[in-house]
């Protein structure tokens, strides 16, 4: 059956029909049929085929026998199923993207675990879109660098500064715009860049007697995350 088939075919909303939707992708779809039924509503599994789709394209030979061996292992399965609830979930083709780049590249990395795959897709699964956004903004950060990006997501990235005086509505969006920033930090996604004083090359203390925070750069996990997620791949 053609993929475009398997997509505009009507959705019956119950177990059997979906794992007979699943079914017709050839070989992720038939493997993860058999956790359909236990891991997410009926009325989901439109999501899931699509997710099965673009993790079916996205494994070659090699990576679908490795894919077999793991499903027959605890943390193999379980790292599936913590896919499948995401996807089910998931409102976008590009988040359902993100869910299978993260899961094959998984698989295609010898040296990243089943467990340490699932760990990284508990931490995309507390990410919203706008937070994916400004991560991957920090992947680029040179003057007048990833001019392309930024102008496609102007309306998340470019933030009117606020001053005393400022609208409610620029205030808030710099406080909504901080909040991303301090949860990916959270993550440990984004590391701090701290100010330094530069008369008593010591730390500065901010107004509020915290250390002051000049700006963030993408730590070793934030640049895990995005490859994993497949959104380095067009950085030099």
């Amino acid at each position: 059956m053609e993929n475009s088939e398997l997509e505009n075919r009507p959705v019956d909303y119950v177990t059997i029909a979906a794992k007979g939707c699943l079914g017709a992708v050839p070989f992720v779809g038939s493997l993860l049929a058999e956790l359909a039924g236990n891991v997410i509503p009926n009325q989901r599994i439109d999501r899931i085929t699509k997710f099965a789709l673009l993790l079916e394209t996205r494994l070659g030979e090699l990576e679908r026998v490795e894919l077999q061996t793991r499903m027959a292992t605890p943390e193999g399965a379980d790292l599936l199923e913590e896919g499948i609830r995401q996807a089910a979930s998931s409102l976008s083709d590009e988040r359902r993207e993100y869910i299978a780049n993260l899961i094959a590249n998984g698989i295609a990395c010898s040296d990243i675990s089943d467990q340490e795959s699932k760990h990284l897709l508990r931490i995309l699964g507390e990410l919203s879109d706008v937070e994916i956004i400004w991560l991957r903004s920090y992947a680029e950060q040179t003057m007048g660098g990833d001019n392309e990006y930024r102008e496609k997501h102007a309306v998340v990235l470019d933030i009117e500064p606020a001053f005393v005086g400022s609208p409610q509505s620029v205030l808030d969006k710099n406080s909504l715009a901080k909040s991303y920033k301090l949860h990916l930090a959270r993550l440990g996604l984004l590391q701090e860049r701290l100010a330094i004083d530069h008369k008593t090359k010591l730390l500065k203390i901010d107004s509020q007697g915290k250390t002051e925070v000049k700006g963030y750069d993408l730590s070793g996990l934030g640049w895990l995350m995005l490859r994993s997620i497949g959104l380095s791949d067009d950085l030099g």
